[in-house]
């Protein structure tokens, strides 16, 4: 996979997305994060990139020439153009695993007051949001999507099955777990999971995270509820 990300801050990255898990997918060869500057495509000799909105308005807004003119510079048969922006479809681990899918993403990092509508219409395919919260920039948006996704290409983790149980999928947060020691200031692990009896571990396992999602995160459990009486 590779990731294009059109950004105001090149400079930023690779950042977190260098080290760990994603940095060593990318020394591995299985994806590739670059960052290209917006304002390298301006259309004049200052590299004006924001204008004032019309209808006036507070800010300054994205123009349209630079931002088309950057992801088409990038831009192949297949690629996927994101947009990062407040009123997106909001990221999730569903939607980490259907641009996983994906070869080519190309994330354009919002800034300012947002970008000029027509770039939207003539370029983008998908504006996605973080969250019910405003950032001062798309760029962490970018890292924490690039990030979600990469995880989950295969060969990526050390152990392709630890995405499967991870918080948030099927609609579930992740089981608690535990190492060495098997006390410690008086709490011990769970006796099942010093069995040996592998059957009733998953049953353990899969009661709390069914516990821990009623009871921290109704929304997802409703999800789950409402997806297991489909499947029934």
């Amino acid at each position: 996979m590779r990731i294009d990300v059109l950004t105001l801050f090149p400079e930023l990255f690779p950042g977190p997305l260098g080290t760990s898990v994603v940095g060593r997918a990318s020394e591995r060869g299985i994806a590739e994060v670059a960052a290209t500057n917006i304002r390298d495509f301006a259309q004049d000799a200052r590299g004006t990139v924001d204008d004032k909105p019309y209808g006036g308005g507070p800010g300054m807004l994205m123009m349209a020439e630079p931002v088309v003119a950057a992801i088409e510079s990038v831009k192949r048969a297949g690629s996927l153009v994101i947009l990062t922006s407040p009123r997106g479809r909001v990221f999730d681990q569903a939607l980490a695993g259907e641009l996983a899918k994906r070869e080519h993403l190309i994330i354009v990092t919002g800034h300012y007051e947002g970008v000029d509508e027509r770039a939207i219409r003539l370029a983008v395919d998908m504006e996605i949001s973080l969250g019910d919260f405003v950032l001062s920039s798309g760029v962490l948006a970018a890292m924490a999507i690039s990030d979600a996704v990469i995880r989950l290409l295969p060969g990526v983790l050390g152990d392709d099955e630890s995405s499967v149980d991870e918080s948030h999928s099927g609609n579930l947060l992740e089981y608690p777990q535990y190492t060495r020691p098997t006390e410690f200031r008086g709490i011990r692990v769970p006796e099942v999971l010093l069995s040996g009896d592998h059957g009733r571990i998953a049953e353990f396992r899969q009661c709390e995270r069914e516990r821990l999602t009623r009871e921290r995160r109704p929304d997802m459990w409703e999800k789950f509820m409402s997806q297991t009486e489909k499947e029934v």
